[in-house]
């Protein structure tokens, strides 16, 4: 594939183009099914959240605990459960605004993926109702039966990760960083950074503080999609 061919856009998902954390917003769900114990299951699921706001977040140890309530149903209750969790939280929080930015990029014949730090369990019924075909999420590891282990397949989509997992996506696709002229990156953390670095077109979109700081000092666009 040339440059000719098309340009790269790179998005990010929770904050970026849902106004909620899909993650922590999950974990608020199964507290509502009364999957867990609600007041310890939310003090570390806000713990590890924090930790995610402040870039310190050890994520196998956060999917570690935030997969212990899938492991103990069965693969279908916890797909019959992401379907409600999909109906309930996240219908009403796909907005305009956010899948007229995904479309524009799709009619312009952008190569567009979504790049999150989210796991694949949470995250792919999400991409598909984007209109999102290609997405990089954190892998969860999978017996033969389907159910999830608690671990993560790979190298994880998070800071720097999220780079070395969309080369390996690239190079599926026979290509590489420097086959684009152009390369959008949408992220609302400073998490991001690796990814947007990589940008020709950062965009700080509904950016956390830090990044709304960084944005600023380099000059970067900054793009409100949500008030």
């Amino acid at each position: 594939m040339t440059s000719s061919a098309r340009d790269l856009c790179l998005f990010d998902l929770d904050e970026t183009l849902l106004p909620i954390d899909s993650d922590h917003a999950w974990g608020e769900f199964i507290i509502r099914l009364g999957w867990v114990d609600p007041v310890e299951f939310k003090r570390r699921n806000d713990a590890f959240f924090a930790q995610y706001q402040a870039g310190t977040l050890d994520i196998h140890a956060y999917v570690a605990f935030a997969t212990e309530p899938l492991r103990a149903h069965t693969p279908a209750q916890a797909q019959a459960a992401h379907g409600r969790f999909m109906r309930e939280v996240i219908a009403p929080k796909l907005l305009p605004a956010a899948l007229d930015l995904v479309r524009q990029h799709q009619s312009r014949g952008d190569l567009v993926a979504l790049v999150t730090a989210t796991n694949d369990f949470v995250t792919a019924p999400i991409a598909q109702a984007l209109g999102i075909a290609d997405l990089i999420a954190v892998r969860l590891e999978r017996e033969a039966g389907g159910t999830i282990t608690g671990r993560i397949v790979g190298t994880p989509s998070y800071r720097e990760g999220k780079v070395a997992r969309v080369q390996e996506w690239l190079a599926g696709h026979r290509s590489s960083w420097s086959d684009f002229d152009r390369i959008s990156v949408y992220s609302d953390s400073a998490n991001d950074l690796p990814l947007l670095e990589r940008a020709t077109d950062p965009v700080a979109t509904n950016p956390s503080p830090a990044l709304q700081a960084i944005a600023e000092e380099r000059g970067w666009r900054i793009l409100k999609l949500f008030d």
